[in-house]
């Protein structure tokens, strides 16, 4: 098993597990939007015993602006 390891954007931090470890991008569903994030570097945690194997997406770009106050909670 393999997992994403999400980087920057509205994701930033979240991880996602991986059914095909050798996506170069990832478009995930945002809000009423998507973000999209790019495959960067070596996967980590490759070893027998040292959990599942991690792969750093970095954020690229969202389909539409992203606000993060569209609902008004914050007002």
């Amino acid at each position: 098993m393999a997992i994403a390891r999400l980087h920057q954007g509205p994701l930033d931090g979240q991880l996602l597990p991986l059914e095909q470890p050798d996506l170069d991008r990832l478009i995930v569903p945002y809000s009423e939007t998507q973000v999209v994030y790019e495959r960067r570097g070596e996967p980590a945690r490759t070893g027998e015993g040292d959990g599942p194997t991690e792969i750093a997406f970095w954020f690229v770009e969202s389909q539409d602006d992203i606000d993060p106050n569209a609902d008004g909670r914050d007002d």
